[in-house]
């Protein structure tokens, strides 16, 4: 270990959680980690310590990092029986680092929760998916204390290139609501564009070549349309994933007396690759509901009138 090398944890290995604590280890830190199921083979064969639970991981790190899909599995770890908090008893100065997408209005209970036992919480999302997970080049939205957030920053830059401190506890979570209305809406209006221009018998991937270059370009016409048009809808970022977000979206709204019905139709689409089978595909693959609407697949021969 080199001299500037600290005790981290982290909790979620996952697409997107192995490859950021990855990087931490490359960066020379020693990392205690805990996930659901078999550790990734980057992860076991690396120096990391393996915990049976993650109050194990809590225990021996300062600084903890959660990766986890959705608010109740953030509960469970945190709280429930040798969760962190178990482990963070008796100890003072830790912090608790949530780059799960999760409640905004659950994050704040829980870093009051956090806050009681003498450590410190930030809730950090993401955004970039799991090209920006390996690539280390995530945006990284963060909601806590200001000397908190200096503290871990170094951490971030080791994961992620635009790292902003959005505001105070939940403010991280409500940017990356945000963020995922803005990209399941692009999401939806690139598959709308691709459509259109493939049922009206141009080629596709000109059209997209085209795009890039105009007013239209963007990182989804950018990678998503590529996935649209070559028909790889692995994961990246999972349906059943983007739905959570969407669903935090609508029901923050409703508390709000806020109206979002791009979102709520976004939504539904999202709905309808599930009930054809498509929770696990990647959210490019979005654009099968409206080719199922329109009978005609993106690519395919249009039929001679």
């Amino acid at each position: 270990m080199n001299a500037s090398s600290l005790k981290l944890g982290f909790v979620g290995l996952g697409i997107m959680g192995a490859p950021m604590a990855a990087h931490l280890i490359a960066a020379g830190h020693q990392l205690f980690v805990n996930t659901l199921g078999k550790i990734p083979a980057q992860i076991a064969e690396s120096s990391a310590t393996q915990c049976t639970t993650a109050r194990g991981v809590a225990e021996r790190a300062d600084i903890i990092f959660l990766m986890l899909p959705d608010t109740p599995d953030v509960e469970k770890v945190l709280f429930g029986e040798d969760g962190v908090a178990a482990g963070l008893k008796g100890s003072s100065g830790k912090v608790v680092v949530d780059m799960s997408s999760i409640s905004p209005v659950a994050t704040k209970d829980f870093a009051r929760r956090i806050e009681a036992l003498g450590a410190q919480y930030l809730d950090a999302p993401v955004s970039g998916g799991e090209v920006g997970a390996k690539n280390a080049t995530l945006s990284i939205m963060v909601g806590g204390p200001e000397d908190v957030f200096a503290r871990v920053k170094p951490l971030f830059e080791r994961m992620g290139k635009n790292i902003t401190l959005v505001g105070g506890n939940g403010d991280g979570q409500t940017a990356k609501v945000a963020n995922q209305i803005i990209v399941a809406l692009n999401i939806e209006a690139v598959a709308e564009a691709l459509l259109f221009a493939s049922r009206a018998g141009a080629d596709p991937a000109r059209v997209r070549e085209a795009l890039l270059g105009g007013f239209a370009s963007s990182k989804i016409l950018e990678v998503h349309a590529e996935r649209m048009i070559k028909r790889t809808f692995d994961p990246g970022f999972r349906i059943s994933l983007h739905q959570k977000d969407l669903n935090l979206a609508l029901s923050s709204a409703r508390q709000l007396g806020v109206s979002l019905p791009n979102t709520a139709q976004a939504q539904e689409l999202f709905n309808s690759c599930v009930a054809h089978g498509g929770a696990g595909w990647d959210h490019s693959g979005l654009v099968r509901a409206l080719e199922i609407q329109a009978n005609f697949e993106i690519g395919q021969k249009v039929p001679q009138a």
